[in-house]
């Protein structure tokens, strides 16, 4: 397996384990990992998903140039595929683009090390992102004649100031830790030694909380983005009222009368 999966309590935790290759990602590992964001989003029993790469040098170098190799197939026989078939044609970026697996459940990436092309379109894709001191973030894909094909750009330019992204992709250069921090790229940067365990913390303060509720954050934030705010308001109140009639929130009040613990079920 070159994506590992193990569970601490209602945390799943992944990890690109290809660590000779600095964590890239060919077609086989792209797979793997959609299996396993695919098994976190079904299982009940799971709340929150932590990303992270294997060994101290890499989160994810990028692709891996060697097991992404130009197909003989051309653009327009891939263009219609559904992603597996996709990939096998050529198009393994279409893998690469998590959106299509529905996954409502927060996913955290644990930047350990170099966080580059395809590796930042997959981080820019987590909701919370924390770094070690040691990580760097590029996107230099225009160094090498082309562009991030994973709407790395578009998410970039929404997740920190605009004159940074764009300073990033024409040039292709990396930042470090310290600056990603500075202008929002991570939330955070930390010892080495203390990013999983600071990762896993944040999980488990996230399931903790109502997943339901949890769950209805995660979309709004992908569905309201792009509305007014009358619409999003609109859209805030359904998510509202579903959640008004739920167990785990009249658990939630009956546990704060009680200066208790909630136990949430996720009904």
């Amino acid at each position: 397996m070159t994506v590992r999966l193990h569970t601490e309590g209602a945390v799943a935790v992944l990890t690109i384990d290809r660590p000779e290759a600095l964590n890239a990602l060919d077609v086989t590992a792209l797979r793997e990992l959609r299996a396993h964001l695919t098994e976190v989003r079904d299982r009940d029993d799971l709340r929150v998903a932590v990303l992270t790469g294997a060994g101290t040098r890499a989160f994810c170098a990028g692709a891996d140039l060697k097991g992404t190799r130009s197909s003989p197939a051309t653009y327009p026989e891939a263009l219609f595929r559904a992603p597996e078939q996709a990939a096998d044609l050529g198009l393994y970026i279409r893998l690469m683009d998590l959106t299509d697996l529905s996954l409502c459940k927060p996913l955290i990436a644990a930047v350990n090390g170099h966080c580059l092309g395809a590796g930042l379109e997959i981080a820019l894709q987590c909701d919370v992102r924390i770094a070690s001191e040691r990580a760097s973030f590029g996107l230099p894909e225009a160094a090498v004649g082309s562009i991030p094909a994973v709407s790395g750009l578009h998410r970039l330019l929404k997740a920190v100031p605009a004159a940074h992204a764009m300073q990033m992709v024409l040039t292709g250069e990396r930042i470090d830790a310290v600056q990603a921090a500075r202008i929002g790229l991570v939330t955070e940067s930390v010892a080495p030694a203390a990013l999983l365990d600071r990762a896993l913390t944040i999980a488990t303060c996230i399931a903790a909380n109502a997943p339901l509720a949890v769950q209805a954050v995660k979309r709004l934030s992908r569905q309201t983005s792009h509305l007014s705010e009358a619409d999003a308001q609109q859209l805030t109140e359904l998510y509202w009222g579903v959640l008004r009639d739920t167990a785990d929130r009249t658990e939630g009040r009956q546990a704060f009368a009680e200066k208790r613990q909630p136990r949430y079920t996720g009904r």
